[in-house]
This record gives structure tokens, C-alpha cells and sequence, in this order.
């Protein structure tokens, strides 16, 4: 009896040796380059780093990302044609510069959808969040996870934004988005497109007056250097997107794409984690930094949002009613309601 439990154990066993060795040819040596914008010391630097380690580790480490930021593989459109055409496996940019390529992504451009992260959270990585992702797809990107940029806040060297009449004339630099563009416009500004490695150029040599990114960013950009006033506004959640070359990922093994997924997803609650922590001291670092910082109060913000209200109607005819009522629906039920 003793014999034969012990021949059953060993063949248990080289069973699952077996089955282990057969299960780790999926998962062939691979390198892959991951772009992103801003600095390896940002948010999105360390997010990348942590995503990059745990490929590794799931890999057995065959599979090695070369995180590649500061924008030195090009500005977000140009890492989301380098995916497209094969050239580039992965990056993390905004789901704003993905408009162009994608149009529903541009209900996240909405203003004032989101009151908090936590709304964000739900929607994002509810079915709506997935419905939109996948949409890329057929544009030949594939769509992970949804990171935090964060709530965006104006900057800008004129003077301090208090009501909606002090933005006239502001030459403000906005991402190559169509949303961005209009709503700005509609708000009196001067809306720049410019794509952002070239936007503290810009602040410096003064060929725009202002931007509006997260804290995070105008921290990590360093935006205090170049930059007077800030305005907290909170008029756009902004998420970032980890996308992945479609062509690539086709070529991949179902095990080598769970190892992208699994890692993305860790790499997601890092860094909203991770984002909101340095949000938190962000505000209070830019204040000693020597930026006078005033809140935009909640009567301004509501005129804001009423004078955006054609934008609104343009989002929506632009997305599709469909995705703009699941959207508003959505937002709804993460607040609470029915």
C-alpha cells in the first residue's frame, strides 16, 4: 500500500512539473519598451517602475519593460501611432489625446463630472469604463487599465482667476483635444493646443500665459519655476490610460497577456494610491514654493458649468446619447443614487 501511494505521489508530481514546464513556454523572453511623459521621479514614473517589476517577477523574468519617460519616445500622439503601426509596445498617456483616434474617450473630457476620485473609481472601472476601453480595438490599441492624472487646477502668470470674466485673453495652453480647445474658448480664453513636453518651453518664453494640469504634475514639471497664480477649479477629472500596440499583443500568449493585465491592475491601485498621497502635500508644497493660490468658489464654478452647458450637449452628440445617459447613469448610482 505504502509502494503504491508513493508511485501515486510521484506521478502527481512530475504531472505538475510537467505541467509547469509546459505552462512556462507561454511565456516566452521579451522586451518591452514602455513610454511615458513626464519624469521618472513623477507619479506616473513610479507607477511604471512598479508595473515594470512585477512583469518581472510574474515573468519568472523573461519578460523585461524598459520604462522610457521625460516623453523621449515622442508626445502622447506620437507613442499612440508608434503602438498602432508596431513600432512601440506600451506607454501611459491621457485619455484626452486619444480623442482623435477614439471618440467616446472624450465623455472623460466632460467638465465637473466627476465630484470626487471615488465616483472616478467606479465609473472607470465599471462596465462603462470597459465599454469605452474597448472601443480602441478596432483603432489597433488595446486598452488595460485606467490611472489617475488627477482633478486638473489653472496656472497661469497674468493674474489670480477669481470669476469666470478674469479668464478673457489668458493665453492658455490646452491638450490637442477638441473638448479642451471649446471649453476654454467658451470660457473667454485663449485656447493653445500644444502638445505637453513642449509646454514649459512655452511658460517660459511667455508663448502662453497659463495651463491647467493636476498638482501632481505642476509639482513634478516644476510649472512653480515659470508660473505665478494658481487657481483651484477642479474642472476636470483627468485619467490616464495604459494602452498596449494591438499588433503586438495579438502575438502574445494568453499567459503573457494575464502577466500585462495582472500587473497593470497592482500598478492601478499603486498609483491612485500613490497620486492622492502627493496630491494631499502637492497644494501646500506649491504654496511654499511662492504660488499664490486661491479656490475658485462655488457660485463661480457653477457659472462655469452653466456657460459649458453647449459643450455638454457637443460631448454628448459627439459620443453617442447612448454612452452619454449610461455615463450620466453611472455617475448617478456611484453617488448614491438610483
Amino acid at each position: 500500500m505504502k509502494l503504491k501511494q508513493l508511485a501515486l505521489t510521484l506521478t502527481v508530481a512530475l504531472a505538475t512539473v510537467a505541467g509547469g514546464l509546459a505552462h512556462a513556454q507561454d511565456i516566452k523572453p521579451r522586451m518591452i519598451r514602455f513610454g511615458y511623459g513626464l519624469n521618472e521621479d513623477s507619479n506616473q514614473g513610479r507607477a511604471v517602475k512598479l508595473f515594470a517589476q512585477e512583469v518581472e517577477k510574474a515573468s519568472g523574468g523573461k519578460m523585461k519593460v524598459r520604462a522610457i519617460g521625460a516623453a523621449a519616445l515622442g508626445s502622447d500622439i506620437q507613442m499612440q501611432q508608434a503602438l498602432i503601426g508596431g513600432a512601440q509596445e506600451m506607454m501611459v498617456g491621457s485619455t484626452a489625446t486619444l480623442v482623435g483616434i477614439t471618440k467616446e474617450m472624450a465623455i472623460w473630457d466632460t467638465p465637473f463630472l466627476f465630484n470626487n476620485a471615488q465616483e472616478a473609481d467606479v465609473v472607470l472601472d465599471g462596465p462603462v469604463g470597459q465599454k469605452v476601453m474597448d472601443k480602441l480595438q478596432d483603432k489597433g490599441l488595446v486598452g488595460l487599465v485606467y490611472w489617475e492624472n488627477g482633478f486638473r487646477n489653472l496656472t497661469n502668470n497674468k493674474r489670480a482667476v477669481t470669476k469666470l470674466e478674469d479668464l478673457d485673453g489668458i493665453k492658455l495652453r490646452v491638450m490637442q483635444n477638441n473638448v479642451f480647445i471649446d471649453s476654454f474658448k467658451t470660457l473667454g480664453a485663449n485656447a493653445v493646443p500644444l502638445p505637453f513636453s513642449e509646454l514649459f518651453t512655452a511658460l517660459e518664453t511667455k508663448t502662453v500665459d497659463g495651463q491647467e494640469n493636476p498638482y501632481n504634475t505642476i509639482v513634478s514639471s516644476k510649472f512653480y519655476e515659470v508660473q505665478k497664480f494658481l487657481t483651484v477649479t477642479n474642472h476636470v477629472y483627468s485619467p490616464w490610460i495604459v494602452t498596449v500596440s494591438k499588433k503586438w499583443w495579438d502575438q502574445l500568449s494568453k499567459d503573457e497577456q494575464k502577466v500585462l493585465l495582472d500587473a497593470a491592475k497592482k500598478s492601478r491601485d499603486f498609483e491612485r494610491k500613490d497620486t492622492r498621497a502627493e496630491a494631499d502635500k502637492a497644494l501646500a508644497d506649491l504654496k511654499a514654493k511662492g504660488m499664490q493660490i486661491n479656490q475658485l468658489s462655488p457660485a463661480e464654478a457653477n457659472r462655469m458649468r452653466e456657460k459649458l452647458s453647449a459643450v455638454n450637449a457637443g460631448i454628448a452628440a459627439n459620443v453617442g446619447d447612448d454612452l452619454w445617459k449610461e455615463t450620466q447613469a453611472a455617475v448617478a448610482k456611484a453617488r448614491g443614487g438610483k
